[in-house]
């Protein structure tokens, strides 16, 4: 296996390994406060030969210009954009496209590190983007900025896609007001009350059966615990939305922090009632998401 190009950061507790040629993704985040290192995300395996990584593989990675499904462009002030898939055995363009890009290092010390992404020629979207990597003691802190560069305003949403081992009795917490539940296309078709099985007002298990949902009126706050190994992890995120991704049977499940809902581009009311945030040109949208571990 080739080792790829990548950056360790350090602090007493943790360790993050970071990949800026491979979408500015981490391609592990390990606890190293107790006699050995703990996975904290789900590490990148590897992949076979010289074989670049899947997205999926890695451990996280940035979701910029949007999160998630779209369909298949959108309309804004008049005009329509049309947008191609871009991932393999998916008609919907997904994840926007920053975790498909290489980014550069700004900015580089023994605890944190700045990348940037430049898509002056993107089409639609003309952006600039920044994301941060720090670790302060037992915490990852993670911002991602977004900056409109093109010549028109239009909506912009943010997200992290984080994946996490799943072991016997993992929990999760993390409170909502609803959640959207989605047709055939994998598209959310309409909201309702959150079923118990997946109310997360509580700590609670992950279900058996699979869960692929958006959840809507989050207060940024969640906590996931893993019996197995000792470790909580609370993620504190200034979005409304997360997307729970668990397949049945699963070793790993997503818990991902969002500001909008998917295909919000698309949805009844407008873009910015379902989260994303109109950047006039020169604009700039900001979110920041802190991981900290106990």
């Amino acid at each position: 296996m080739t080792k790829l190009p990548s950056l360790v950061l350090r602090s007493a507790q943790l360790s993050a390994e970071i990949l800026p040629g491979f979408g500015g993704a981490l391609s592990r985040l390990d606890w190293i406060g107790g006699d050995a290192p703990v996975p904290v995300l789900r590490p990148y395996a590897g992949a076979a030969g010289d074989a670049a990584p899947r997205p999926n593989q890695l451990a996280c990675f940035p979701l910029v210009p949007w999160s998630n499904r779209m369909a298949g462009g959108f309309s804004y002030g008049g005009e329509r954009y049309a947008i191609a898939p871009n991932r393999e055995g998916d008609p919907f363009p997904m994840h926007g496209e920053g975790w498909q890009r290489p980014w550069t290092v700004a900015f580089q010390s023994a605890s944190q590190v700045l990348l940037m992404l430049e898509r002056r020629d993107g089409m639609p979207f003309s952006y600039r983007a920044s994301l941060g990597y720090a670790l302060r003691g037992n915490a990852l802190l993670v911002t991602l900025e977004v900056s409109n560069t093109g010549a028109l305003a239009l909506p912009f949403g943010l997200g992290l896609h984080p994946w996490m081992p799943r072991t016997a009795g993992t929990t999760l917490q993390a409170g909502a007001r609803k959640v959207w539940m989605a047709g055939a296309d994998k598209l959310p078709s309409h909201a309702q009350a959150i079923p118990e099985a997946w109310s997360f007002e509580r700590e609670r298990a992950l279900p058996e059966g699979p869960v692929d949902n958006v959840f809507e009126g989050w207060d940024g706050q969640a906590r996931i615990a893993w019996p197995q190994s000792g470790l909580t992890l609370a993620i504190e995120a200034d979005g409304g939305y997360y997307i729970v991704y668990a397949p049945a049977g699963g070793d790993f499940f997503c818990f991902e922090p969002v500001d909008h809902l998917i295909n919000a581009h698309n949805m009844a009311g407008g873009p910015a009632r379902h989260g994303l945030t109109i950047l006039a040109p020169g604009q700039r949208l900001r979110r920041t998401f802190r991981f900290t571990v106990t």
